[in-house]
């Protein structure tokens, strides 16, 4: 079943009956078109749990790029996320910020909130391995940037920082604010932020790093972490390296061409430009630290209230038809969370109002 009009009577009779076997996802229709899904849960296997959803999160910059049917053809099986379901462009149920109560599975998990990268979708059955429980007295709310926080991780991980660098972030969305919020906690580390939105300083504050306008930014720099997903950004970060320095990159452009400078001083200055990516375990801690190690660091970072700085607002889980646009077309919007408080507690139900269901 799918609510893309119809009686809004039959809608409400449906979603005041649903069976405990059923829950609802959100899918991408077509690209730039949502809609909210009925779905048949698998029954459990003595190694699966089940999970209610009591948040996710909206990865901005990813989502949005899926949103809109940017994923090029030949980046479509690597761009899978774990739980997906589905093909790009569209029809598509994509999205990997989850946080859940454990209902049924393993004792040691029974009854826990744990994080997962599954989709947008208020119960579902994953094999237990593919959850990761919360560290006591981490809130659940701020537990979605778990995914955000990861790849900050293993960004630095390739980057490799050394005491009393001086880096500038470039682009303060949510990749680079939570590499940032990280940076911030190197000795002696010059940390700025830059970003052409203005509004950006206020989460820098937030973070306990410095703000600057791309013109207004402290150059000779030893890092630059760029997340702008600009080919202006681009080559601003590449302005602002000291001689021998190098750029990370971290921005997914999808199915845009990107034109960078690599002319000029780029060869005499003896720059770098190299790609970081959360696929895989950086190679300085490959051999030493799994995937799961990974996302239990970036947890375990989460304790610090200050990334509640990354979640810009809530909305409801039956409003993401009409909010994704929204969110796509929200320039200044870090983190989305999104809630399930009107998901009926553990048989699926959604009390939203039909209208706001499509």
């Amino acid at each position: 079943m799918r609510w893309d009009g119809g009686s809004p009577e039959s809608v409400e009779d449906d979603v005041r009956h649903t069976p405990s076997e059923v829950a609802y996802a959100f899918w991408l229709r077509a690209p730039g078109q949502g809609e909210i899904r009925s779905v048949e849960l698998d029954a459990p296997g003595p190694d699966d749990v089940v999970v209610r959803t009591l948040f996710s999160g909206v990865s901005r910059g990813t989502e949005t790029l899926v949103f809109r049917g940017g994923v090029p053809a030949g980046q479509r099986a690597r761009m899978r996320a774990p739980f997906q379901e589905g093909e790009f462009p569209g029809p598509v149920k994509y999205g990997y910020l989850n946080v859940g109560l454990v209902e049924e599975g393993p004792d040691a998990l029974r009854g826990r909130a744990v994080f997962c990268l599954y989709p947008h979708q208020t119960r579902y059955v994953v094999p237990a391995a593919a959850v990761t429980p919360l560290p006591d007295g981490l809130p659940p709310a701020r537990a979605v940037l778990a995914g955000t926080v990861e790849t900050a991780v293993n960004a630095l991980w390739d980057a490799s920082p050394l005491v009393g660098d001086r880096i500038a972030v470039v682009g303060g969305g949510m990749i680079g604010s939570a590499v940032a919020a990280l940076l911030a906690r190197f000795p002696g580390v010059r940390v700025e932020l830059v970003d052409v939105d203005p509004a950006r300083a206020a989460v820098a504050a937030a973070l306990g790093v410095g703000f600057a306008a791309p013109d207004d930014a402290a150059g000779d720099c030893d890092l630059v972490v760029h997340a702008s997903a600009t080919e202006v950004g681009l080559a601003r970060s590449l302005e602002l390296l000291a001689d021998e320095g190098e750029v990370i990159e971290l921005s997914w452009y999808g199915d845009r061409a990107v034109r960078a400078p690599l002319g000029e001083a780029f060869h005499s200055r003896r720059l770098a430009i190299r790609a970081s990516q959360v696929g895989a375990v950086a190679p300085a801690r490959r051999g030493r630290r799994s995937h799961g190690d990974r996302m239990a660091l970036a947890l375990r970072l989460l304790a610090d209230p200050a990334f509640d700085a990354l979640v810009t607002r809530e909305v409801a889980f039956a409003d993401l038809p009409q909010e994704m646009p929204r969110i796509a077309g929200e320039p200044s919007a870090l983190c989305v969370r999104v809630t399930y408080q009107d998901v009926g507690g553990g048989n699926g139900s959604c009390s939203a109002s039909p209208s706001a269901i499509t």
